[in-house]
């Protein structure tokens, strides 16, 4: 069900849907909360959904120029707390990890669970710190149509464009209807991001790590960076799957976090 929330001066809109412990779903860049769709009706059976459009993206509001990673972790902390959530499981893709970790910084006792999609922990480099300043410069001026036609195919690996076209379709609409202006202020905001390293170590409930073995974005190197630095993580590999890994292979995807949710945090 759609609803809506006042949060830190912008209108939240977010899906709320099933019932029982909660989870966050934390969308990625420059996607919106539509991207969870293949995994909602499965989850929505034993767990209570929340599943938000962030600052900036979806059907949310902006409210600011630049957007950090810590407003859109303090905007989700808020909405939790406006729903009266006290402990939740968290699953996240890409940015939607970074958001993960900032909320950890603030409110570690929230969290029963993480499962990070796709996702890198470190602090960008000079090289990714000048690119994010240039894709946001750009996207400001020509638009996301235009990003889209230049960098969807770096999200997706060859498979997924050979025989899932309608996954290409949906991942192009969602890139293409993101608000130019919220998706250049939060690369922007990505380009401070802090780096999460050391965090990952303080880390001590359940974790997975899921990653597609073509991810160009964040390759397994990345997620190994992640797992090596929590202990008792699980790392899966999903097998022809770009930076998308819910979109691009969705029933695996579901198994691995099934799984995971059945044998390591124990609701189902």
């Amino acid at each position: 069900m759609r609803k809506e929330a006042s949060i830190r001066g912008i209108t939240m809109v977010f899906d709320e849907v099933g019932a029982g412990e909660a989870i966050l779903l934390i969308h990625g860049q420059p996607f919106n909360r539509s991207m969870w769709d293949d995994q909602k009706e499965m989850l929505a059976r034993n767990y209570r959904l929340i599943i938000p459009d962030l600052r900036g993206y979806g059907e949310t509001g902006q409210g600011k120029d630049i957007i950090l990673l810590d407003e859109l972790a303090l905007d989700l902390l808020h909405l939790l707390d406006h729903l009266s959530i006290k402990k939740a499981i968290v699953i996240s893709l890409s940015m939607g990890g970074q958001i993960a970790l900032e909320m950890y910084t603030w409110a570690p006792h929230l969290f029963k669970a993480i499962i990070f999609a796709n996702t890198e922990a470190r602090a960008e480099n000079e090289a990714g710190y000048q690119n994010r300043i240039e894709l946001s410069k750009r996207i400001l001026s020509g638009g996301m149509e235009k990003f889209t036609n230049e960098r969807i195919r770096h999200f997706m690996c060859t498979n997924t464009f050979t025989h899932k076209p309608e996954v290409v379709s949906r991942v192009e609409k969602m890139m293409k209807t993101t608000p130019a202006a919220g998706s250049s202020a939060v690369q922007r905001g990505r380009a401070e991001r802090r780096d999460y390293t050391q965090l990952l170590e303080k880390i001590d409930f359940p974790v997975l790590i899921i990653v597609g073995d073509q991810d160009e974005f964040t390759p397994l190197e990345s997620s190994a960076y992640i797992h090596q630095r929590i202990k008792g993580s699980t790392l899966a590999i999903i097998p022809d799957c770009g930076h998308i890994s819910n979109m691009e292979q969705p029933e695996a995807f579901n198994k691995v976090i099934s799984k995971f949710l059945s044998e390591q945090v124990g609701f189902q």
